[in-house]
């Protein structure tokens, strides 16, 4: 396995900046105690999402991404996206843009990734799980499965609970969520489209986003989505991640 960093110029933020990419190594012998399912051709790739805290680090550092990542034969794309909750803020960075157009297109200039929509996933937590459902919704010609652990699905609700000051910055002064924002929308616009993206969500029953989850949940089983559902003993916590992000690998590369 590789663990690449891609430091290059972004045209849509302005800025040079860099993401993390884990890839399998076609050539391992030797190597102890990994199972290695690299393949010669171009790989199915997820792209990862941070939560509101963190950066294209944390994944790495918390869970063991990279050893789930090789034993599946599969790419894993980290970018950073600060605390913009992946939106093209009002006051701030295109970051939803910067994450959802330009990201694997830089990244596949220089790795064997697969530009094919069977092949290509987003998933994330909190923060990022929003973001990764967003982007699933709003790109269902391009990703062909999207999911969501510990997920925001109130963007509005949860600045003005815990990060008051980003909402201004995020959707402008007046709070108001656009429609593109806004999952609940985005799933009855998404739900008219020929392609639709397989949806995933898992939350732990003591997390503090359990009751929203659930909420987001009970209106996506009256939805016409290829749509699963899981919760178990648990916090927002990375001991829950790391653990559910498994379940989330193997629900993702299921034969479809």
């Amino acid at each position: 396995m590789a663990l690449i960093n891609i430091k290059f110029a972004s045209e849509v933020l302005g800025r040079c900046t860099d993401i993390n990419v884990v890839i399998p190594q076609r050539r391992t012998s030797g190597e102890i105690g990994i199972k290695n399912n690299a393949k010669d051709k171009q790989y199915k790739t997820l792209l990862l999402l941070h939560g509101l805290s963190d950066d294209n680090t944390i994944w790495l550092r918390r869970t063991s991404i990279e050893r789930y990542a090789v034993e599946r034969g599969i790419a894993v794309v980290l970018p950073s996206a600060d605390r913009s909750f992946y939106t093209d803020m009002r006051y701030g960075d295109k970051f939803y843009t910067y994450i959802s157009e330009e990201v694997l297109r830089v990244a596949r200039e220089y790795l064997p990734l697969s530009d094919k929509r069977e092949d290509n996933f987003v998933a994330g937590l909190s923060m990022g799980g929003y973001g990764a459902l967003k982007i699933g919704l709003r790109n269902p010609d391009k990703f062909a499965a999207c999911a969501g652990l510990s997920s925001v699905v109130d963007a509005k609700a949860l600045m003005e609970n815990y990060a008051s000051s980003l909402l201004p910055l995020v959707f402008g002064k007046d709070g108001i969520v656009p429609d593109e924002d806004n999952l609940y929308k985005l799933a009855e616009k998404c739900e008219n489209e020929t392609q639709k993206p397989r949806i995933y969500m898992g939350v732990g029953r003591q997390d503090f986003l359990y009751n929203d989850n659930l909420a987001f949940k009970n209106f996506m089983e009256n939805k016409a989505f290829d749509f699963t559902y899981t919760e178990a003993e648990g916090a927002h916590t990375w001991a829950f991640w790391d653990e559910h992000i498994q379940y989330v690998l193997g629900w993702m590369l299921r034969k479809q």
